[in-house]
């Protein structure tokens, strides 16, 4: 597989789920691979990516992440199948393990055995993808199941898993069929597809069989300075006040004074001291941020490593709609 620069797009930049469409649209015209967007506690992110993939002909269509705990495995399944078909074959479920804030303070449950329950999640998907059934008896669902009406899927849609950890970046290897990790540097990701291909094997498959595809979070401006500030206080924040897991993260890949000095920041609420706390060499590391032809050299590298397949860029906060198209032109022609 040769290298593909996806579009990450947050559905709190839009009026409406129809302004997702006119982005795919855009994304599509611009030469974008595919297009994939999150949901936490926003609008649920199936209508807008059904929208875009009815205004879209060859766009693929993702979505970054969905929780095993908002909706039952069966619900998932059927989601997904149901995309799959609005997109023409052309999606991707993205799942992962969630968070405790979003597991208790939203969907209302305990936080209990992640990495299990997303195994299972997966096991219960692949009953209805391979049998036409959700029939399961695990450790966490015993589903006695019932045939989905719609018979057994042709062509059901890959499962792309979200994960940051080693044992948690193995069980995507093992058990998803792509791996969508986040705020990793370019060292960090070498050491953690180590991990993902030893999942592969486990599975009985190789790496070339994944889809890897990074997140990263960027801004190409002619205004560098004020594309590196915006940057910087984004990547901060999310090391700082996204829960401890990107924070324990950035930490283990060589930055534990810099996440220290950001956690205390944020501790007093003193955004402006996060993100002094980032230095110049950790933004670097973490982020596509500066001119034109700085982003996209930074995204060209990031793809280059062996074992990527595909780079997916979403915006940092604060970023204006012309600082947008600014950052879309630079990276869609990176690779």
């Amino acid at each position: 597989m040769s290298e593909e620069i996806d579009l990450l797009v947050s559905l709190n930049d839009y009026d409406r789920p129809q302004d997702v469409a006119d982005r795919a649209v855009e994304a599509e015209r611009l030469g974008f691979d595919r297009l994939t967007t999150g949901e936490t506690t926003g609008w649920n992110v199936v209508p807008p990516l059904t929208l875009a993939a009815d205004r879209t002909d060859e766009l693929g269509i993702s979505n970054d992440v969905v929780s095993p705990y908002g909706r039952s495995p069966a619900m998932l399944a059927q989601t997904a199948l149901t995309l799959q078909d609005a997109a023409d074959g052309r999606f991707r479920l993205g799942l992962g393990p969630s968070s405790p804030a979003i597991t208790e303070r939203w969907h209302g449950r305990e936080f209990d055995r992640p990495l299990r329950r997303t195994r299972e999640t997966i096991e219960v998907l692949r009953a209805v993808y391979e049998d036409g059934t959700p029939k399961y008896d695990g450790e966490i669902f015993e589903i006695a199941g019932l045939d989905y009406e719609r018979g057994v899927p042709d062509s059901p849609p890959p499962i792309d898993v979200g994960t940051l950890g080693p044992k948690a970046t193995e069980l995507a290897g093992r058990f998803g069929d792509g791996w969508t990790p986040q705020l990793f540097t370019t060292g960090g990701l070498e050491d953690r597809l180590v991990d993902l291909q030893r999942g592969a094997e486990l599975g009985g498959k190789s790496l070339d069989e994944l889809r890897v595809a990074p997140i990263v979070r960027g801004i190409a401006s002619e205004d560098r300075e004020t594309a590196r500030r915006k940057a910087r206080k984004t990547i901060a924040f999310m090391i700082g006040a996204y829960g401890p897991y990107y924070g324990n993260s950035v930490a283990e890949q060589g930055y534990p004074d810099v996440v220290e000095e950001i956690r205390s920041a944020w501790d007093d609420r003193d955004t402006d001291a996060m993100a002094a706390s980032l230095s110049e060499e950790v933004l670097d590391e973490l982020a596509p941020a500066g001119t034109p032809a700085e982003v996209r050299s930074w995204v060209a590298e990031y793809a280059a490593i062996d074992g990527v397949d595909a780079v997916r860029v979403g915006f940092v906060d604060g970023i204006t709609e012309e600082e947008k198209r600014t950052t879309m032109e630079a990276v869609v022609d990176a690779v």
